[in-house]
This record gives C-alpha cells, sequence and structure tokens, in this order.
C-alpha cells in the first residue's frame, strides 16, 4: 500500500519530535547520548523538538500521512545559523547530557560539505512501523525532489540505516566516527540522479561535488 508523504504542519512539531526519540531510543548512540533509561525518551523528544522547529524556518520536515515517519532537512545553500539561543535551550533540554550532544554537533559540522547541499538530519520511523515501506516513500520522495532541483543532499546515519540510504544512491565516506567502542556514525553523500547504488565513494573534501553547481531553489538522519 502506498505512503502518501506531505510537508508536517506547524502544530505536528512534537508529533514529528516524537517520532524521532521513539526512533532513536533503542540505539546504542541514545544510550550513549543519555545513558540514564528513564530520562532518554524524554530527553530525546526535548532536543529534537529544537531541531524540527529550526527546520521549518531553514529547511523542511516532511512525514507520512499517519505522522508515523518523518524527514528533517536543512536547506544549506550557505552557513545555516544555530537555532536561537541554542546552548541555553539544549541545556535545558539535555541537562546533564548536554555535552555529548555538543560533542555529537562538533562531529557533525567537521565532516559536513561547505559547497551548497541538502543536509538530511533525521529519517526516523516509530519502531512498530518499521520495515513497512515508510522508510523507503520518505527517501524516494526525497529522491524526486532534490533530482528536480539537481541538489546533492548529505547525512551522518546509524549503521541501521545505511542499507536504505545506499538503495536511494547515497555514498558512504571511508572514514566511520566511532564515539564510544560500540557507537558509530557514518557520513553518506548523494549527487542528483544517484539511486540503487551500493555505498562504494568517499565523501569528497570541501570542493565536493565537482559536477556543476545545484540550481538552487527553495525546497536537518540519524537517519
Amino acid at each position: 500500500m502506498p505512503h502518501h508523504i506531505r510537508a508536517a504542519r506547524w502544530r505536528e512539531q512534537d508529533i514529528v519530535a516524537t517520532v524521532i526519540a521513539e526512533a532513536l531510543q533503542p540505539t546504542p548512540i541514545a544510550a550513549w547520548l543519555i545513558p540514564d533509561q528513564e530520562q532518554r525518551g524524554r530527553v530525546l523528544a526535548d532536543v529534537a523538538a529544537i531541531w524540527v522547529e529550526h527546520a521549518m524556518f531553514y529547511g523542511d520536515v516532511h512525514v507520512t500521512s499517519d505522522l508515523t515517519a518523518a524527514t528533517v532537512c536543512f536547506h544549506q545553500y550557505g552557513p545555516v545559523p544555530p537555532p536561537a539561543d541554542y546552548a541555553t535551550r539544549l541545556a535545558t533540554a539535555a541537562g546533564p547530557h548536554a555535552e555529548r550532544f555538543r560533542l555529537l554537533d562538533d562531529i557533525m559540522d567537521s565532516r559536513q560539505p561547505t559547497t551548497a547541499h541538502y543536509h538530511l538530519a533525521f529519517l526516523a520511523v516509530r519502531p512498530t512501523y518499521q520495515r513497512t515501506g515508510r522508510g523507503r516513500a520518505l527517501t524516494e520522495h526525497l529522491r524526486c525532489r532534490l533530482d528536480l532541483i539537481e541538489l546533492s543532499s548529505w547525512t551522518l546515519t546509524l549503521p541501521a540505516g545505511q542499507h536504505l540510504l545506499a538503495q536511494a544512491g547515497y555514498d558512504a565516506d571511508h572514514a566511520i566516527a566511532r564515539l564510544a567502542e560500540d557507537v558509530t556514525i557514518q557520513a553518506m553523500c548523494r549527487r542528483p540522479g544517484q539511486r540503487d547504488q551500493t555505498a562504494t565513494a568517499a565523501l569528497r573534501p570541501p570542493g565536493w561535488p565537482p559536477s556543476r553547481p545545484p540550481s538552487l531553489t527553495r525546497n536537518h538522519g540519524c537517519a
């Protein structure tokens, strides 16, 4: 059964943040970010809410019509400012765990391309709805939009998300960021028209991609 994809509404921000938190909660990176299991779901949702709101201004948020899956993305045509009063809001949302979120931010900033691109910040599906085609529907919807405007895409993903992204044409960087012994994240990028490939090419240095500049029109994973 096809899954209808639409732009999220302003009033749905908290729902999207909850989807992200539920998708991340059972993962090793969530346990590393928030060792306290009782606090984990709330902190994940509160931090995700900061970025969902920010994407409403500097990117886009798309959801399945039943609000069980979502993408949160940023239009990186140039430097995107941090969320308003980010340090204070992160400290309030994450409390004693804020330092690890800041470390994750630093890793992302150090790996992100400097040329114009689309940043897939979150690709999340509620656990009970995973493996039902919702993630694939979201990546296909994203692929169609980005190929139309000839814009490259970049993301950091957990190991579990690499296969789906590779099928959508994303290539993996050879370097893997290891946050702890069992916690890794992988940078992946996709050029316009690229799909159904395995993750083989390395992420290019600051000049990436070497092809002609994208046509810029308005369109933030753990995937």
